[in-house]
């Protein structure tokens, strides 16, 4: 067990060693996210405005930026649990290169704690990141909606998005041998996360066959926990506000445009199924780490 614990250590202290890399991580998703707020949320504001009709009297202006705000907020969260963990879990590649990971195997340590100290390292790097991340966001929109058990729920969504993404990219990863093929994925990933997740169009504009694929992601399920998790409270409220003037429809239709729910072949998955979903791929991914990096491990 301590050679386990050694491992994490030493994976944890590789990535934060780069304090530049870790800085611009950070300061990449946080500028982000002003861009949104500063050429976005207009835009967004104005079609929510426009499509409210005789409830724009009923219906606060601040209410309704505070409810853009997290919807832009959860889509950089969301892009930045898939780009976070990859880019935690490079340690892998940089170790395959350098030959690190022969003087690794070498040693006593079991091979399954081998692969999992890599995991464990790159889900606590990447929660720490995505998790300051978040808090900045949540400052800079000073919704006084939250409660402190829907920040507490947040912040654990968060964490098992990051377990999960760490799981399934660390599978990509060991099939990667120099850090130019990793790179080259993760341009792509990059720009295919914020469309697969809605962050950019919400899914809702797309055919009900291409939501039922981007939606069999986690990384999309997790969204949809945070987007409920964080807009119930400013939507409540404005359903609060309204009244029952329209029985709902504005808070109705909000929710079907941004997609609250996760729509497999045009069904509603309930939220029980959605955390089931989510711990079974991560189960899967777990074994599949195991077998791979054992059997890679006896080649050698």
């Amino acid at each position: 067990m301590k050679g386990f614990v050694g491992l994490t250590k030493r994976n944890l202290m590789i990535y934060f060693k780069d304090i530049s890399a870790v800085f611009f991580s950070l300061l990449t998703s946080i500028i982000v996210f002003v861009l949104y707020l500063v050429f976005l949320k207009g835009t967004f504001v104005d079609a929510i405005n426009g499509a409210m009709g005789e409830l724009e009297h009923v219906i606060s202006t601040a209410d309704v930026d505070i409810m853009v705000s997290m919807i832009l907020l959860v889509g950089i969260i969301g892009s930045a649990m898939i780009t976070v963990p990859y880019s935690c879990l490079e340690t892998v590649i940089k170790d395959r290169e350098n030959k690190i990971d022969f003087d690794i195997s070498a040693t006593p340590i079991k091979r399954w704690m081998i692969i999992l100290s890599y995991f464990l390292s790159a889900v606590m790097s990447s929660f720490i990141v995505t998790g300051v991340i978040l808090t900045v966001g949540l400052v800079m929109i000073g919704d006084k909606n939250l409660t402190t058990a829907t920040i507490a729920g947040t912040y654990g969504i968060l964490f098992l998005g990051c377990v999960s993404a760490t799981a399934i990219f660390l599978i990509i990863m060991l099939f990667f041998k120099t850090s130019a093929s990793s790179s080259a994925f993760f341009g792509i990933l990059s720009a295919a996360s914020g469309f697969v997740i809605g962050a950019y169009i919400p899914l809702s504009q797309f055919s009900q066959g291409v939501q039922t694929i981007c939606n069999l992601f986690p990384a999309t399920q997790i969204t949809v926990l945070l987007r409920n998790n964080l807009l119930n409270g400013i939507l409540e409220k404005i359903n609060t506000d309204i009244g029952g003037i329209d029985k709902g429809e504005f808070v109705r239709s909000i929710k079907e445009t941004f997609n609250f729910d996760v729509m497999l072949w045009g069904e509603s998955l309930a939220t029980n199924y959605i955390y089931l979903l989510i711990i079974v791929a991560f189960v899967i991914s777990i074994v599949a780490l195991i077998a791979i990096y054992s059997k890679t491990y006896k080649r050698r």
